[in-house]
């Protein structure tokens, strides 16, 4: 009989083969996966009870937590679309995406209230409102562990297609509105088994939950770990320092993390007072990660660091550094630049680097050329835009906008988004180069550099750090030292110094913030 692919069938699996096993941690809960199945059934039917149709949007507000995690299986029983909202996106962009999503439910933590309170009078549909952790004094609204409780546990059978849309992300909107992202069941579900593939789990690993389950389908993860009956751990939001005291009270096994993350867990003061040896594996991804950073990462956390490759559009993992033998025979530098590569395709995604007219460059690590994507893991869409959706799907490939070179191992490189290349006097220049150059400066705790306007040459690179604590340097110092491992009209023509680089929702430094005061008043951008 056929059976529809969809992500409900890996709870159900581990509700029946690991019922005992502790599957999710936040705080002083603990829940097993009889348990957190149990949840997720009376959401699921719950939402059912409250009104929800087959397709209706139901959005969250909320922190790394228990209710937001059941929410990735509940919602989808009840033949809902799970929008889960990044909570550092302004009023005004929260109120657009509920407007424009018709979202119908809208699950909140009580901290967002005064959120909710700005922007119900621009809301043109009002969502039924439910309060994740107490209905907060003073509102209206039905509170989440009441509804559950008055709720049936049996798992509703939910009469869905496959192909039917199961989660809707939201971009980030650095060019322009946020635009909703729709991910499938059958995408979903085919996601966490190409992912296993190449990255191996069991039930005797725990992972904490570093990334917000907001961004980018939680790399994953709600889906991934209870194929295998694998445990969770929340961490409601980063802090380094809960970060790595979770790591030895919990014995975290894995975590994924954005460059800037690793930073601050590696330059933690509480970094070696921490017993990490549990730690197996982190995987990097959000950016490209210096090999530098990675060799010290390693060097302190005692564990392998390697990087990965996705984005909202693909589910969001399409490549990691696994699955080829022969990383551990290399040298030292070899194997770190190796793991600080975008990678090998993943198992069911055919990935390119290809030129402007289609064709795939050189597999020689030096041709430029932007990644294209065919997979069942590809999004379905852009929400009611179908413009865009076109343009990203031009030729039957997803156009990714990342721009990689291709070696003759088949290991991808990404060196700029588009948009970032840095055209100085007609030549391509890679910010992603230059950083690299700069992490490897013993002062360096984080850098971005930008393309900044220039009479002469069109644009320059300019160089934007924030030096370790304790640790000093010079504008002169860090041009010096990139010299060294630079072409000449790659090093920074400046260097300006920062307290801090300001940083999305997920800890991405927000290169489009650090360009503007540059470019303000200018005709055009030379992108």
């Amino acid at each position: 009989m056929f059976v529809p692919l969809s992500p409900i069938e890996f709870l159900r699996r581990a509700e029946r083969l690991y019922p005992e096993q502790v599957a999710v941690v936040d705080g002083a809960r603990r829940f097993t996966y009889r348990e957190y199945a149990e949840r997720a059934h009376r959401l699921a039917n719950a939402l059912l009870d409250l009104g929800l149709g087959p397709g209706d949007r139901v959005a969250y507000l909320s922190y790394n937590s228990y209710p937001l995690l059941e929410g990735y299986f509940g919602v989808l029983e009840a033949g809902g679309i799970l929008l889960p909202i990044n909570i550092r996106l302004s009023a005004g962009d929260i109120a657009y995406i509920l407007n424009d999503a018709a979202a119908t439910f809208l699950l909140a933590d009580h901290d967002f209230a005064p959120v909710v309170d700005t922007i119900w009078p621009s809301l043109q549909y009002k969502p039924a409102v439910v309060w994740l952790s107490g209905v907060p004094h003073g509102y209206r609204g039905a509170d989440y562990d009441a509804l559950l409780r008055q709720a049936s546990p049996a798992g509703p059978e939910p009469s869905l297609d496959e192909n039917s849309v199961a989660e809707l992300f939201y971009t980030s909107g650095t060019t322009g509105r946020p635009k909703g992202v729709m991910l499938s069941h059958r995408a979903l579900y085919l996601h966490a088994l190409n992912f296993l593939t190449l990255l191996p789990t069991d039930e005797q690993d725990v992972q904490l939950h570093t990334i917000p389950l907001f961004h980018v389908n939680g790399w994953g993860t709600p889906q991934i770990l209870p194929v295998v009956g694998a445990r969770h751990v929340m961490l409601r939001r980063f802090d380094p320092g809960e970060a790595l005291r979770l790591i030895e009270e919990e014995r975290i096994t894995r975590l994924y993390a954005v460059p800037t993350m690793l930073t601050m867990m590696i330059n933690h003061p509480d970094v070696d007072q921490r017993n990490l040896e549990s730690l197996k594996v982190v995987l990097v991804g959000g950016g490209p990660i210096a090999p530098e950073l990675l060799r010290q990462a390693e060097e302190t956390l005692g564990c392998r660091v390697i990087a990965g490759y996705g984005l909202s559009e693909t589910s969001p993992v399409i490549a990691l550094v696994a699955g080829k033998a022969g990383l551990e025979d290399l040298p030292a530098d070899e194997r770190i630049r190796r793991q600080a590569s975008t990678g090998l395709p993943l198992t069911g995604v055919d990935l390119r680097v290809v030129d402007d007219s289609g064709r795939e460059v050189a597999a020689d690590g030096q041709a430029i050329g932007e990644i294209v994507v065919r997979s069942n893991v590809v999004m379905t869409g852009y929400w009611r835009d179908d413009e865009a959706t076109r343009d990203a799907m031009r030729g039957g490939w997803f156009h990714t906008g990342d721009m990689a070179v291709v070696d003759g191992e088949g290991y991808v490189q990404i060196v700029d988004r588009k948009k970032d290349i840095i055209i100085s006097g007609g030549e391509n220049i890679s910010s992603v180069e230059i950083e690299n150059a700069l992490y490897a400066h013993p002062a360096v705790l984080e850098c971005a550099v930008i393309g900044v306007p220039d009479e002469q040459w069109g644009e320059v690179p300019l160089a934007l750090v924030a030096l370790k604590p304790g640790k000093s340097a010079g504008e002169s110092d860090l041009i010096a030292h990139c010299r060294l491992t630079l072409a000449g009209f790659k090093v920074p023509r400046s260097v300006r110094f920062r307290e801090g680089l300001p940083k999305g929702g997920t800890g991405k430094i927000l290169k489009r913030e650090l360009r503007e005061p540059f470019w303000s008043g200018q005709e055009r951008r030379v992108h």
